[in-house]
């Protein structure tokens, strides 16, 4: 298929700016299978959609405050944004700057000195000193990196907002966005139900924000993610499905991490990096069901969508939710998809 075939236009103003008031305060949106339409609620009341049985994996990764501002020796300004960390001290980062940065560059942030070692394409690898505690560095001096079309700074509020409630395992640059949508009130609320709740870590890179440059889908490189799926979740999965129960997949990044983990068939630990590129024609082999945010026309987040739910009925309730006004993107509304036969 061709990228331009997954694109829409949407209003500006549909770009969620900010949160709602409260997390579970934001619409959901499905397509009912006996009406044969596009129907909406709360997202507070997704525990009414699961059944007893079924299986919940959200993804426990925690996004690091990833925006900071560096200057050279001469005084010049430059930010750095990363993308993951590599190891104790070496980072992969974009960097701004107004005159084009190479290796050997020094950058000062605060009084701790790092040094530009590599380029690759359009990231660079940036070395902190020996006994530098990069992770702590950045929660001191950076700021929640927001995406690209929230036109706004981040303000204190953004640093509990942009984060799920179930965040655990920093390393994140971008939030997992449909996991924002839940509170603990509800969290209590479907595992009361007999609906099982399990984890899996993928670390969301800034490389998720990308549109595809190629025409053809095919002629796409898909970025590196950094997933662990573990032993005792596989098992729960085998259990759940056994007993007839549906694996409900909390975002892309936990459908990306499953199917990383079950490329053979059946599913199995996984812990390394994916560049798996989810497209039509991928067959799927655990994830039954999707809760999703709404995604920018041309990126690979929408291809998948529609690869798992089908392309005609993903972009029926694309322009129904438009019509409707639903809130876009990460700070916006959801919907919950069936996987496609």
């Amino acid at each position: 298929m061709e990228i331009n075939q997954f694109d829409y236009t949407l209003p500006a103003e549909l770009i969620a700016q900010y949160p709602l008031a409260g997390r579970a305060d934001s619409r959901l949106l499905y397509f009912n299978s006996e009406t044969r339409q596009c129907q909406q609620q709360l997202f507070s009341s997704l525990d009414t959609l699961l059944d007893p049985g079924d299986m919940v994996v959200v993804n426990d990764t925690k996004v690091l405050p990833a925006r900071i501002q560096a200057v050279k020796p001469s005084g010049g300004k430059v930010e750095i944004m990363l993308e993951r960390l590599l190891g104790e001290t070496k980072a992969l980062v974009q960097l701004r700057s107004n005159k084009t940065v190479k290796p050997g560059q020094m950058l000062l942030v605060a009084d701790i000195s790092a040094t530009v070692v590599d380029r690759q394409d359009r990231f660079f690898i940036i070395e902190f000193p020996a006994g530098c505690d990069v992770v702590a560095l950045f929660n001191r001096y950076g700021a929640m990196p927001l995406p690209p079309y929230v036109k706004r700074a981040a303000v204190s509020d953004d640093q509990q907002r942009y984060q799920t409630v179930f965040a655990e395992k920093t390393g994140a640059v971008a939030a997992p966005t449909a996991g924002l949508h839940f509170d603990q009130s509800l969290i209590k609320r479907i595992k009361a139900k007999g609906v099982d709740w399990q984890t899996i870590t993928l670390h969301v890179g800034a490389g998720t924000f990308l549109p595809v440059q190629t025409d053809s889908l095919d002629d796409h490189t898909m970025h590196a993610e950094r997933v662990t799926v573990s032993a005792e979740l596989c098992d729960a999965i085998r259990a759940t499905k056994a007993g007839g129960g549906k694996i409900v997949a909390i975002g892309t990044t936990v459908v990306r991490a499953l199917e990383t983990a079950s490329r053979s068939g059946d599913i199995a630990p996984f812990d390394g990096e994916t560049t798996l590129f989810i497209k039509p024609g991928f067959e799927f082999h655990t994830v039954d069901r999707l809760v999703t945010n709404f995604h920018l026309p041309k990126s690979t987040l929408l291809v998948l969508v529609s690869a798992f739910a089908g392309y005609d009925r993903v972009m029926t309730m694309y322009q129904y939710a438009i019509t409707q006004r639903f809130r876009f993107f990460s700070y916006g509304d959801a919907m919950l998809l069936e996987r496609a036969p």
